[in-house]
């Protein structure tokens, strides 16, 4: 599926609390680089706040969260509801890293999209994304 939008898909990619790891972050980030979305990458060390304030004020279509450091069950259900508050309900919070099977059914249940764990196929991240925005968002 072609982005066939009037502009690029926006996404922010973004690492949050004191995880320093960002290749993966990097990697994705470029990857959807490629594909023709337009990412805003904040760098290390984000709080929630931060990241869905960039999200608000750049007007993403998409947030991605890179987590390493075992915080997901804090960081996840924080930005979710940072997002419900600033009334963000029409943008994709997603992500990856190092989380357990249950804790993604636990999240997704939350309101997260789908997690990627380490080794997924970026094209399959990509195609995620676009294929949530076509159905999600009209712009």
């Amino acid at each position: 599926m072609s982005n066939t939008f009037n502009r690029p898909i926006r996404v922010l990619v973004a690492k949050v609390g004191l995880d320093g790891h960002d290749r993966g972050a990097r990697i994705i980030a470029t990857s959807l680089r490629d594909a023709g979305m337009e990412v805003i990458y904040t760098g290390l060390r984000q709080t929630p706040e931060m990241v869905v304030n960039t999200a608000l004020q750049e007007d993403v279509d998409a947030i991605g969260i890179s987590i390493l450091s075992g915080a997901h069950m804090t960081v996840f259900p924080k930005i979710i509801k940072l997002i419900k508050e600033k009334q963000m309900d029409d943008v994709l919070l997603t992500g990856g890293g190092i989380i357990p099977n249950e804790d993604m059914i636990a999240l997704k249940q939350q309101g997260v999209g789908e997690l990627f764990p380490p080794g997924t196929s970026t094209q399959d991240i990509v195609k995620y994304i676009t294929e949530w925005v076509h159905e999600h968002r009209n712009f």
